[in-house]
């Protein structure tokens, strides 16, 4: 119906103009004989002509014809061109039609505000193939309250100071992690604009990826790639008890966790102190490579010392001049790195309770029997007892030593670290260990 009313103000506009160009011919042409004129006539015209009289033109049929003839085929043209095009037009608008489902969940998505193909993109290819850097997307609520089957308790993941962790599918291929922040003190709304502003531009492969971030009303939501052996924390003091991590792989979650660090204090511009680096902070994913995370208490730290910084942090990982002056370096996250490495040798926590009024750090424990070679293959987590080599036991010990001295300037920088543990790691694991082949009888 719509393209009969579409045709007929062109169909009738072409009549117009045919007829128009019909009368032009008949005007400028007023003597149209049908019969061959008498001879009597043509003399008598002669007659007239050499008296003055204007003359008067004679046209044959053959001539008025052409002319009309070269008028239809003009506008049958012009015609016959715009009845394709709309033709064209409608039966493409036909095809749409046929599909209203897949554009209505198509406007549906852009009513949401997003579209998971930059999510899933970020997932899979390094954290940067659809984001621009120093960006996160924007993430409906609504897509959250979904994904999490309405945070369900059973899809918690873990719990910490300002937030709860959720377990969340938006579809078959991607899983993520969403935080969702306690409260709206000062404190939590600082963490979550710091968070965002510091992993929406760190892109490394030992930092956790940032997928994006909701706000919605009061609440503040991030979400990230899903870890799927969770924390180091849960993997050591766990129900397993650390029996998933071999000698091999402890030593390349510390020198994922070095190369992370070393990024941190040497590669980003401004330097950053993580501030807050514990074993619940160090995630691992399928394959057990570790990643930092929580980055709501960093701080730039382009310059070795800070003074006048509010003492944050966890007890047990908190370096002592930090803690006692206020007084934080980048060597602050070497004495953190330090307690997270005495955790993957023994396996215990880095503060326990000898008496329901007394507790014991890991570090005022260890360090009598660290330097003591004899006691030292004594006091290694029974899961990897007997299972490396002594040289190497020896080796990493001392570099805990180090990490952990009271005086920051006796600490090495993270750089140093990461350089000792690279020889202790496998060639498979991104180290440069070569393990000896077995042996064939």
């Amino acid at each position: 119906m719509n393209l009969l009313v579409m045709l007929i103000p062109i169909w009738v506009f072409s009549s117009v103009w045919i007829w128009v160009l019909a009368a032009t011919d008949a005007i400028s042409d007023p003597v149209l004989p049908t019969e061959k004129q008498p001879s009597s006539q043509i003399s008598s015209q002669m007659a007239d002509h050499s008296t003055g009289v204007p003359e008067v033109r004679v046209v044959h049929h053959q001539d008025l014809n052409k002319k009309i003839l070269i008028a239809l085929v003009v506008a049958s043209s012009l015609l016959g061109g715009i009845l394709l095009s709309l033709l064209c037009f409608w039966i493409c608008r036909r095809k749409n039609l046929k599909n209203p489902s897949a554009k209505s969940q198509h406007n549906q998505d852009a009513a949401k505000g997003l579209s998971l193909g930059p999510i899933l993109g970020r997932f899979n290819s390094l954290r940067m193939a659809s984001a621009r850097k120093g960006s996160a997307a924007f993430i409906d609520y609504q897509l959250l309250v979904a994904a999490t089957n309405n945070f369900q308790e059973d899809n918690v993941l873990g719990e910490g100071g300002f937030g709860r962790v959720y377990k969340a599918r938006f579809n078959d291929n991607l899983l993520a992690a969403v935080k969702r922040l306690y409260g709206q003190s000062q404190d939590a709304e600082r963490e979550f604009k710091k968070e965002l502003d510091w992993l929406s531009k760190i892109q490394h492969q030992n930092i956790v990826s940032l997928l994006g971030y909701c706000i919605h009303g009061e609440a503040r939501f991030l979400v990230y790639e899903m870890m799927h052996n969770g924390s180091l924390e849960s993997q050591l003091h766990g129900p397993s008890h650390g029996s998933s991590l071999t000698w091999l792989i402890r030593m390349k979650i510390a020198l994922d966790v070095a190369r992370g660090l070393e990024f941190l204090h040497e590669r980003c511009n401004p330097p950053m102190i993580h501030r807050d680096l514990k074993s619940s902070n160090i995630l691992l994913d399928s394959n057990f490579n570790a990643k930092l995370s929580d980055f709501g208490l960093a701080v730039a730290g382009g310059i070795r010392s800070t003074y006048n910084v509010k003492l944050s942090g966890t007890l047990g990982y908190v370096a002592p001049e930090y803690l006692l002056d206020g007084k934080l370096t980048e060597k602050s996250d070497v004495y953190a790195f330090g307690v997270v490495l005495l955790e993957l040798l023994m396996g215990r926590k880095p503060v326990e309770k000898v008496s329901p009024a007394q507790c014991q750090s890991i570090v005022t424990w260890a360090m009598p029997q660290l330097t003591d070679r004899s006691k030292l293959p004594n006091i290694v987590d029974p899961v990897i007892r007997n299972t490396m080599d002594l040289k190497h036991l020896y080796q990493v010990a001392a570099v805990a030593v180090l990490c952990v001295q009271p005086e920051p300037s006796y600490r090495p920088l993270i750089t140093d670290v990461l350089h000792s543990f690279i020889p202790l790691v496998p060639l498979e694991l991104g180290g440069s260990l070569r393990l000896p082949e077995p042996s064939s009888h």
